[in-house]
């Protein structure tokens, strides 16, 4: 479903910062169609995950109040330049999607 990831995992010190911007459509089922009156049928992400190297170290239980497009920024230590952390997240439709990048 996401035709876009932008991610970023950056390190400074002994602190790792993730930023990342998702693109999906975050529908609430509570907004209607302008021109046929019905309503949009809900459609979010219900779970980000992030992981470092494999390890968990985020899980974000999402629902449809969450915008179009999130954005999410956290910080974590332990990595090292060159280290894997990989997003993915599951949608109420069952969609799916991942993402991986290199901390620089």
């Amino acid at each position: 479903m996401a035709k876009k990831w932008k991610v970023r995992a950056n390190l400074k010190g002994d602190v790792t910062t993730v930023k990342a911007l998702i693109t999906h459509p975050m529908e609430t089922g509570m907004r209607k169609n302008k021109k046929t009156g019905k309503k949009v049928p809900a459609h979010y992400i219900q779970d980000l995950v992030a992981e470092h190297n494999g390890k968990k170290i985020l899980n974000a239980d999402w629902g449809p109040a969450v915008s179009a497009n999130p954005y999410i920024s956290f910080k974590f230590k332990g990595a090292k330049v060159g280290d894997k952390v990989k997003l993915s997240w599951v949608d109420n439709k069952g969609k799916s999607d991942s993402h991986d990048v290199a901390v620089k």
